[in-house]
């Protein structure tokens, strides 16, 4: 069965978009047919492929408000074996445009299962908000993957992004389940970042990838040059992270 990824935290800067663009095409090198959905208003994860984001006529606000049929959004081949659904600014209107239609928590999932068949991996990069936009996306997803960085507060608000798929479980897809934790940005000089991660490990029931996430500069750079991190620089630290990290997903079984 294909797995619908919903990669969430409502934390902004935990690494939720370098994690997807350089997950997906970590995957997508070892064999996988991989679909990128951007969620996030920023499109930093649409940029971050190289694609100039503000260009763009048909994006994922599109298919949301039914303006368009989602197969004409997808750019193909952003990377090899990599498809995309981006998104702009744009989409920050949907969060207003939904709240008065029927079903609105479904839209999502009602057109990616029109689409998601074609692909064995789906990577959906949430907004940093509980939003509607989160809600659809874990709707739609058959797992949800967290990322957690390796800093003093990292369970702030865990509790209520656990809360919120719980809810979503109960009252809208009760097939969702915790693809598991992994963390980000661990910087090896500090002591801060192991403690955070056995604090993290001894507080949590969730399943915590093995594969941490260096802090990189290669991985911090490889977006201005609109590249995954195993084309920019696939020798670094972070693309070997990726790769393992994409092992371990391909691997875990449900």
């Amino acid at each position: 069965m294909n797995r619908v990824i919903a990669i969430a935290n409502q934390k902004g800067g935990v690494g939720k978009t370098t994690t997807t663009i350089n997950l997906a095409a970590a995957i997508a090198d070892k064999g996988h047919k991989v679909l990128i959905l951007d969620l996030d208003p920023q499109g930093n994860t649409t940029s971050g492929l190289g694609i100039e984001k503000q260009a763009l006529e048909k994006t994922a606000y599109q298919v949301l408000i039914g303006e368009c049929a989602i197969t004409e959004t997808i750019l193909k081949n952003v990377h090899e074996n990599v498809d995309l659904i981006p998104s702009n600014v744009d989409l920050a209107a949907a969060e207003v445009e939904l709240v008065d239609l029927d079903n609105q928590q479904f839209i999502l999932k009602q057109e990616m299962d029109k689409i998601r068949d074609g692909y064995e991996f789906v990577l959906i990069d949430c907004p940093p908000s509980l939003s509607m936009l989160t809600v659809n996306a874990m709707t739609a997803a058959t797992t949800v993957l967290v990322p957690i960085q390796c800093e003093y507060y990292a369970l702030e608000g865990l509790s209520q992004l656990m809360q919120t798929i719980d809810l979503v479980r109960e009252n809208l897809n009760p097939e969702l389940r915790i693809e598991g934790m992994v963390f980000t940005m661990y910087d090896a000089r500090t002591n801060l970042s192991m403690q955070v991660v056995e604090n993290v490990r001894g507080n949590i029931t969730e399943h915590v990838y093995n594969t941490i996430i260096p802090r990189n500069i290669r991985l911090a750079e490889a977006p201005s040059h609109g590249l995954p991190i195993n084309q920019y620089e696939p020798k670094s630290s972070g693309a070997e992270a990726y790769r393992m990290l994409a092992d371990e997903i391909i691997s875990r079984e449900f």
